[in-house]
């Protein structure tokens, strides 16, 4: 499956970072991660770390799918606003789901500068009412966020502009909040990963598994085969095809990323990443070098032909709306690329067994816009199914939680 389209920054900025052998022998462990993207290496980093023997294998270069296309915002709101999951589920339901995520982005930021160099920024996150007739709405969620102890306040118009000189009605601040280079971030963790003893295989696929009560046996395109306690299918938005049902929608996001800006410029910028109640919405994050991130403009494209045809034009839109939003600035597009990302019904993320497949097959599918965010706390669930220990959010991240 083909994942991205033209030229993601990451790469291009990184070069190809040290990759890895392919297999060429068989291999026994006590649990396979197929996928060696951010969503695989959060989840080998949490298992190596407390003692599980791990074989990681990746199809491509490790962190060349979808993880070199993400633009990385580490953020606590999900897709699916607080109250509407509160509608959905009820309120101490969606406090749990958005209060781990607090938890999260903060654990990240630490996991982060124990690599260092990845491109780390700790910022704030405003979520920018993009008609007046949201604001109700706004008021609503700053409420139950209120009611639960998320960090979050409303800005006024005159708030947000004096702040960060964006107009608009209205905007939902947080301070926690961050961003990171995901390829090297995904780099740098498979490294650490790796000293500790796993094994690590990129440019080989898993063709076919053979599940029993005992264990998992991986057989992969070049012959060899991986003998398994358990196997853990960490292969982003391709991971639904070891899955009879689909159970998320795959769609694809675009973004432009600029030339580097005057530092000045970017003083009151660079302080957050900014996204909007519109839907599809735009997005925008700094980096670490000085450039400003643009993305959104999503659609239902999910033939990678179609979508790197309609780069280049997407990407024109994505300009069009910075240079609106920030007319004092002068803005250059440098590169742009778009990327798939999958949809669930309730925003919320798969992580653990399905019904239809076998009990020794764990998924992580960190679906949604903080996929990061999801996969970090998705590491903790699965070793807790793994050690048969309780986790918070096991019921909450199942497979059958929509039919409940």
């Amino acid at each position: 499956m083909d994942t991205k389209s033209g030229y993601p920054f990451w790469v291009l900025a990184n070069g190809l970072l040290p990759s890895y052998p392919r297999i060429e022998r068989d291999e026994r462990c006590d649990v396979a991660i197929i996928g060696g993207g951010i969503t695989g290496a959060l989840i080998a980093d949490e298992l190596s770390r407390h003692g599980h023997d791990v074989v990681v294998i990746e199809q491509r270069d490790i962190g060349w799918g979808s993880t070199a296309a993400s633009t990385a915002m580490l953020q606590y709101e999900i897709d699916e606003p607080m109250r509407t999951l509160a509608d959905r589920y009820d309120e101490l339901t969606a406090a749990l789901a958005y209060t781990t995520c607090v938890e999260a982005v903060e654990g990240l930021i630490r996991l982060a500068r124990d690599l260092d160099d990845v491109g780390l920024k700790r910022t704030g996150s405003v979520y920018l009412a993009s008609t007046p007739r949201h604001l109700p709405q706004f008021v609503e969620e700053q409420t139950l966020r209120a009611r639960y102890g998320l960090p979050s306040k409303f800005l006024t118009a005159e708030e947000v502009l004096e702040r960060f000189e964006i107009a608009a009605p209205g905007a939902l601040y947080s301070p926690t909040a961050a961003v990171i280079d995901p390829y090297r971030f995904t780099c740098r963790l498979l490294a650490r990963v790796h000293r500790r003893g796993a094994r690590i295989f990129d440019r080989s696929r898993v063709e076919r598994m053979e599940p029993t009560s005992r264990g998992v046996t991986l057989h992969t395109d070049q012959g060899c085969r991986i003998r398994a306690g358990h196997l853990i299918v960490a292969a982003g938005y391709e991971g639904q095809r070891w899955i009879p049902k689909r159970v998320a929608r795959n769609r694809s996001s675009y973004a432009v990323i600029t030339d580097p800006l005057d530092r000045a410029d970017l003083k009151k910028l660079g302080r957050a990443i900014f996204w909007e109640s519109a839907r599809p919405y735009h997005y925008l994050r700094t980096t670490t070098d000085h450039r400003l991130i643009i993305g959104g403009e999503d659609d239902r494209v999910d033939v990678p032909a179609r979508r790197d045809r309609r780069v280049h034009e997407r990407a024109k839109l994505l300009y069009a709306y910075a240079q609106e939003l920030f007319p004092s600035l002068t803005l250059t597009p440098a590169f742009a690329w778009a990327g798939t990302f999958a949809e669930t019904e309730d925003g919320l993320p798969f992580f653990g067994p399905h019904e239809r497949v076998h009990r020794r097959v764990l998924f992580a599918m960190g679906y949604g816009g903080n996929g990061i965010t999801y996969s970090y706390l998705g590491a903790g669930v699965l070793r807790a199914i793994l050690e048969k220990q309780a986790h918070p959010l096991r019921e909450l991240y199942a497979f059958d939680r929509l039919e409940r």
